[in-house]
């Protein structure tokens, strides 16, 4: 084990004649005839050829191929994973925007899912790169690079049309109608698009081997490799009392972190679309992943090791959760992009039935195609055009709803305002705001308010890991001792950190019925008044609001 230690410091290119030391030493330590002597030679550097083979993470360059990105400028990929890039799955990714609806309201964030999966892959082949490089003892094999490279590459590829729309949004929509109307109900509870991204890229490897059945083999993955994959795509639960993990033995249990972190929520995920999303939609980053990157080092916490990182860095990594918030706040959750993003899931939930009427009866609906990774595989943000360019009178309704994005005849924001008290439900809220609508006395008497137009959303903004301090589940190592690590004290963090970590906004919109006739744009303005007092004088009396 001691040789095998030395040899894995021995690996650059500056170091050959020290390993020629290294062996020569070896055979000379002891008494052997000379043909012996060139037989063990040989067997020694056969040896050490293979434990080099196997732990360095130095590819030909001939093999690699350069993609041109324009957050992480010229990366290389290995060609397993261009393999990968070049199926119908993977390629499916570049018609399915990063942010969904947020393009609509954002000209430049038309970016998609495709580009922000080659990032995280060079990111998370960055991270496990740097570890192997500092911390030898780790035993990172190239195996290991591989298997977390390609989980960053294929970790999306089950979203599904308008990214969250289609899990956040219409899959819990469909679900609950079907329970409504009594209907069959076979959508998995809380379906997340992780759950289909495995069965995506089950499809792939399968595809792959119909061309090569030795592809894996070939880049020296095995069946065990494709399990650490899958494990690695849907993340580790935290605080697993148990190793159950069957991809890679409890040292490597820092690999699981890489690319979805459940432990703290520090990921390669975060940090691609931090910044690609930041530049596209012209929003500041603060946050340096690039500085975060070297000072990453795997600690054992509690007999578990985990990835952690230098005290001074606590400040920056706030700011990655801080930069979180920003997003969600200006973009993810603007007031347009949620009404957009709604309608465009009402538009799925009236087509969901109606969409595939004439067509094989073995065509699965909208919402069942989640059943399978083939069916799945054909939704993407194409379904909007296909619902907008059709003349079905099944569709119209939701053909309609459409229209009125593209013409942008949206919704007009009414008000919103922060919620003071906690576990206080839409349910609640829509009663109280009801009542109100119905005891307010319009300042015009040509003005009649109706609480069905006047429909209530709730927004939940946090840092990350909801009411909670993410600061608080990181751990930290100092510079004298890199080997123990632990959670940052309370006064060695800037005193403006805030004291909460979530809130939660009520935004109420005007929505005109469809039955209801078309108003001129004064009559509209002066309905939109009305509920803004109205809206004032409900706040004032249920959050304390001035």
């Amino acid at each position: 084990m001691h040789c095998l230690n030395v040899f894995l410091h021995l690996q650059t290119s500056k170091q050959n004649y020290l390993k020629h030391i290294f062996y020569t030493e070896i055979i000379k330590s002891h008494a052997f005839p000379e043909p012996e002597k060139q037989q063990l030679w040989e067997i020694i550097n056969d040896e050490l050829q293979d434990i080099l083979k196997k732990y360095s993470l130095d590819f030909s360059k001939e093999q690699m191929k350069i993609f041109n990105d324009p957050i992480h400028g010229h990366i290389a990929l290995h060609p397993l994973l261009v393999k990968i890039t070049d199926t119908p799955q993977f390629q499916r990714l570049r018609h399915i925007k990063q942010l969904g609806g947020t393009y609509l309201v954002y000209p430049g964030a038309s970016h998609n899912r495709f580009e922000h999966s080659l990032g995280v892959a060079y990111l998370a082949g960055c991270l496990v790169k740097i570890l192997h490089d500092n911390q030898p003892e780790l035993k990172i094999t190239r195996q290991d690079f591989l298997c977390v490279q390609i989980a960053g590459l294929c970790h999306d590829l089950g979203h599904g049309p308008f990214s969250h729309v289609f899990d956040g949004l219409f899959i819990p929509k469909a679900k609950k109608i079907k329970q409504i109307r009594g209907l069959p109900d076979d959508i998995p509870e809380k379906w997340k698009h992780e759950q289909m991204s495995v069965l995506m890229f089950d499809d792939i490897v399968k595809s792959l081997k119909t061309e090569n059945e030795n592809v894996l083999k070939e880049h020296g993955l095995d069946d065990k490799d494709v399990t650490f994959i899958k494990e690695l795509i849907e993340g580790a639960k935290d605080s697993v009392a148990e190793w159950t993990y069957e991809g890679r033995a409890e040292d490597k249990s820092f690999l699981y972190e890489i690319v979805a972190n459940k432990q703290n929520g520090i990921d390669v995920d975060k940090w691609d679309y931090f910044a690609r999303d930041c530049h596209h939609l012209g929003i500041r980053n603060s946050f340096d992943h690039h500085r975060l990157l070297k000072f990453a080092r795997v600690c054992k916490i509690n007999g578990r090791n985990h990835i952690c990182f230098r005290d001074k860095e606590a400040d920056n990594v706030y700011d990655m959760f801080r930069t979180r918030y920003t997003l969600h706040r200006q973009a993810y959750q603007h007031k347009i992009c949620n009404i957009i993003e709604e309608m465009f899931a009402e538009a799925l939930v009236l087509a969901d039935r109606d969409l595939h009427e004439g067509k094989p009866e073995d065509m699965l609906k909208i919402s069942e195609a989640i059943k399978t990774a083939e069916e799945y595989s054909k939704l993407t943000d194409e379904i909007f055009e296909q619902i907008l360019s059709s003349n079905a009178d099944n569709l119209k309704k939701s053909r309609n709803i459409l229209e009125k994005i593209v013409w942008r005849k949206l919704p007009k924001f009414v008000g919103e305002a922060r919620l003071t008290e906690k576990n206080k439900s839409k349910e609640d809220l829509t009663e109280t705001w009801k009542a109100a609508v119905q005891k307010y006395k319009p300042t015009d008497p040509t003005v009649s308010l109706n609480a069905e137009e006047l429909p209530v959303y709730v927004v939940d903004l946090d840092h990350g890991m909801k009411d909670k301090n993410p600061i608080e589940s990181i751990y930290f190592y100092s510079k004298r001792n890199n080997n123990q690590a632990s959670t940052i004290k309370y006064y060695q963090l800037s005193s403006f950190l805030p004291k909460k970590f979530n809130e939660e906004l009520v935004r109420v919109y005007y929505r005109r019925t469809d039955d209801q006739t078309v108003e001129d744009k004064m009559e509209e303005k002066k309905k939109v008044e009305e509920a803004e007092k109205c809206f004032q004088i409900w706040c004032t009396e249920h959050f304390g609001l001035p």
